[in-house]
């Protein structure tokens, strides 16, 4: 509790802010409507400090129409989709059903989280009420070809360099639940696997991801993630944390002629100047000593990286485990569920701005 001189200063300041977004308000299209008003204040040791920040998420009637297009039921299907494998003269059985098939019944089996066997009754279903005579894979076909998909990502491509937002996490597919293993303790082996993804910050779209051990850590998988992104595309900025602070994620950045914003360890030593890299990691930890690592993360927009976390949880929406137990069909599953995630992404999402 504070002194009493304190609160006619507080109830100003309190007013002088809403009024502002008061003002704001009134004079805002009627396209616009505004969800959140957060006011934020600071008690110092020298009084009281008012630090009058607005934010606001715009719904404009367009992205509203997209979002609902989410929970939509409707699945539209290209009658001129290649259904059926061509045949490539290579010895053995032919394929019966295309890449495009196999992916699009595994999206259907991991979008309604359905097992192999209900899938394909689903699939089914949704061809007879397109009115397509379309042959429907077994469901031991969709299994086996699953280890050797090539899964097709869409992505958008966004104007000048990518800005990319760089985390890992990771997601069970053997062992109890986690309500099971805290009320009865772990009954047999509880194994992980690591998810890296790299995304644009400006179409929220995943441009790259790496599926990977648990024990894998994730400064090695950078340069991977890194090469997927075609040479003709420049990378602007690659914003991660400080597991990243290695020579070999600073030296494959540095390739791709980016910035590196990934903050210093808290027990970081200056690294000889015999690379680029070295140079501009050091420039980075003279910044960080002599401002202090929280401005530098205000400066260099390092809390944007809150973004790819909330990715995290996105992936994690189509189930908090995998199905698939081998590796191979275990990273075609993640892949589809990346496909899904950009496809959500390009049907609209909320802007935020800031308003005070």
């Amino acid at each position: 509790r504070r002194s009493a001189w304190l609160r006619p200063q507080w109830l100003a300041a309190t007013h002088r802010f809403q009024n502002s977004v008061r003002n704001w308000g009134s004079n805002r299209s009627h396209s616009t409507d505004m969800s959140t008003r957060t006011a934020i204040y600071a008690i110092t040791g020298n009084g009281f400090s008012a630090l009058s920040v607005g934010f606001c998420t715009l719904r404009h009637q367009t992205p509203t129409a997209s979002l609902r297009k989410r929970g939509s039921l409707l699945i539209w299907l290209d009658k001129d989709m290649t259904w059926t494998a061509p045949h490539v003269g290579s010895p053995g059985r032919p394929a019966v059903f295309s890449d495009a098939a196999i992916q699009f019944c595994l999206s259907i089996k991991v979008l309604f989280k359905l097992p192999l066997r209900q899938t394909t009754g689903m699939v089914a279903s949704l061809l007879k009420m397109a009115g397509l005579d379309w042959e429907v894979p077994d469901y031991t076909t969709i299994c086996r070809r699953q280890k050797t998909l090539a899964v097709q990502i869409p992505y958008r491509r966004a104007d000048g360099p990518l800005n990319l937002l760089v985390d890992s996490t990771g997601i069970k597919f053997l062992g109890d639940g986690e309500w099971q293993a805290r009320k009865h303790g772990v009954q047999g082996r509880r194994q992980w696997r690591k998810v890296h993804l790299a995304m644009d910050t400006a179409t929220s779209d995943i441009r790259a991801v790496e599926f990977t051990s648990s024990s894998d850590g994730d400064s090695p998988v950078l340069p991977d993630l890194l090469a997927q992104i075609p040479q003709g595309n420049d990378i602007g900025t690659v914003t991660a944390d400080g597991a990243y602070d290695t020579r070999r994620c600073h030296t494959a950045i540095i390739d791709r002629q980016a910035t590196a914003i990934i903050p210093i360890r808290k027990n970081g030593r200056p690294w000889k100047e015999d690379c680029p890299a070295a140079i501009a990691r050091n420039e980075t930890l003279r910044a960080t000593r002599h401002y202090g690592r929280a401005f530098w993360k205000r400066w260099t927009g390092y809390h944007v990286r809150s973004r790819i976390e909330a990715k995290m949880r996105c992936l994690k929406a189509f189930g908090e485990r995998i199905a698939a137990r081998d590796p191979d069909r275990q990273t075609a599953e993640i892949h589809i569920r990346i496909a899904l995630m950009n496809r959500f992404s390009a049907l609209g999402t909320a802007k935020i701005v800031r308003v005070a």
